[in-house]
């Protein structure tokens, strides 16, 4: 059965991974950590859902068992990865909100960078090995869609996978919530911290914040459905032993698309999954892709595009291309 909006879905992809990128030297040049550990795990998650779209589209060979092997395995990662990320930014702004000097040297910028490392880096590889704990067998390959990991639904799975997004979510809650009545608590002089204690000004703090928002928003309902439509009329095992979890590890599950999109919640269930990180990608360029410092970026490359194509060495006078922002 092939796909009847395809091309739609690699082409949103690999402009996810694109717009997610966009912003990215401006957060790195400002050790903005917790957005830079966003744009890694949403653009990585859509250029592989891009790859995958179109190498699988009307087939279910196994073309790539190492790509899908890493692929499958960083998309878990990513699971966690882009919610931890929000957390970290939610970290961040309740950091510069609540306490009366912000982090200015070194020393403590590259302690709050190893924290955020932590949170956005270290907990989604910590889940990353914890699937290997309750990974059935190696991995499925869906028509149309690609490599997709396994979980086994034994009880083990749900502390040491399913549990992280929500369970992120709901600190990032706290986190925001601390953070809007901090900030109502001292709205008068928050411009004057600003500017004078980090690198943020106060559109991009408030960007940062719709950005964690509604990011947190999203997380907590959507891996609660998640859960439940992936373990709705599934039954759940108990957990043996590792030998009877992972007998038969290697198998591949060949799923043609005519198998899985007849399963209603299961085809709800892919598609949410996959179309999720272009959606992530999109938010995140609308809320920082048109701001000024990004206007002023684009400014400068076009400048420097005009400038070694010969469009400003014609004329000695030519006045100099205008910026705006």
């Amino acid at each position: 059965m092939a796909d009847p909006t395809y091309p739609l879905y690699p082409t949103m992809a690999f402009l996810g991974f694109i717009v997610s990128l966009v912003p990215l030297p401006w957060h790195l040049q400002a050790w903005n950590s917790g957005t830079c550990l966003y744009i890694f795990w949403t653009s990585l998650s859509c250029l592989i859902q891009f790859v995958d779209s179109i190498v699988w589209n009307n087939n279910v060979r196994n073309l790539a068992p190492l790509w899908c092997d890493i692929s499958t395995k960083f998309l878990i990662g990513a699971g966690v990865g882009i919610p931890a990320s929000s957390l970290c930014i939610n970290l961040r702004l309740y950091s510069i909100t609540a306490i009366k000097t912000v982090a200015i040297n070194l020393q403590d910028k590259r302690r709050a960078i190893l924290i955020d490392l932590a949170i956005g880096l270290g907990i989604p590889v910590l889940v990353m090995i914890f699937h290997v704990v309750v990974q059935g067998h190696r991995f499925n390959i869906l028509e149309d869609v690609g490599c997709s990991p396994v979980i086994f639904n034994t009880p083990a799975a749900y502390p040491l996978v399913f549990m992280w997004p929500s369970l992120l979510g709901c600190v990032s809650f706290v986190y925001a919530a601390l953070t809007l009545r901090s900030f109502l608590h001292r709205r008068a002089s928050f411009s004057d911290l600003l500017s004078s204690n980090t690198p943020l000004n106060v559109n991009r703090y408030f960007r940062l914040m719709a950005l964690a928002c509604i990011e947190m928003a999203c997380t907590i309902p959507i891996s609660a459905y998640s859960i439940y439509i992936n373990t709705d009329g599934v039954e759940l095992e108990p957990w043996k032993s590792w030998a009877d979890t992972h007998f038969d590890f290697g198998r591949v599950d060949l799923i043609p698309s005519a198998v899985w999109r007849t399963e209603k919640a299961f085809e709800v269930s892919v598609e949410l999954s996959r179309w999720l990180y272009p959606a992530c990608a999109f938010l995140f360029f609308a809320l920082f892709g048109f701001a000024s410092e990004a206007r002023r970026h684009y400014c400068m490359v076009f400048r420097w595009v005009a400038t070694t194509s010969g469009f400003q060495g014609r004329s000695s006078r030519a006045a100099p291309v205008p910026c705006i922002t």
